[in-house]
């Protein structure tokens, strides 16, 4: 490899994506707020209690991957997002929709 190689400027990429990351949490937490909002101004039952702590457990997930991954951009060169990073992502992103789609219902 030359030197213009292990040099590489990735340019503003690493930063955008960090900052995506950050919109994207900073999204689950808003999903999250109005769920415990939704919660907290009726009566709480069961079904929303568990609705809520999944919710919760699903958002703090949620924030380790992205908090993992906007870390690892701070690297001169970061590694790609890994397969397990990207599907736990999803995963917790849908798990938010449903979650919060069950809570309203």
């Amino acid at each position: 490899m030359s030197s213009a190689d292990e040099a590489r400027d990735p340019g503003l990429q690493p930063e955008r994506t960090r900052l995506a990351w950050r919109r994207t949490t900073l999204s689950c937490t808003v999903v999250t707020v109005l769920a415990v909002k939704l919660v907290v101004s009726d009566e709480v039952t069961a079904r929303e209690l568990t609705g809520l702590a999944l919710s919760a457990l699903v958002w703090v997930a949620f924030l380790a991957v992205a908090h993992r991954r906007i870390r690892s951009l701070g690297a001169a060169r970061p590694l790609p997002l890994s397969h397990r990073g990207a599907l736990l992502a999803t995963v917790c992103t849908i798990a938010l929709a449903v979650l919060g789609a069950t809570v309203i219902w």
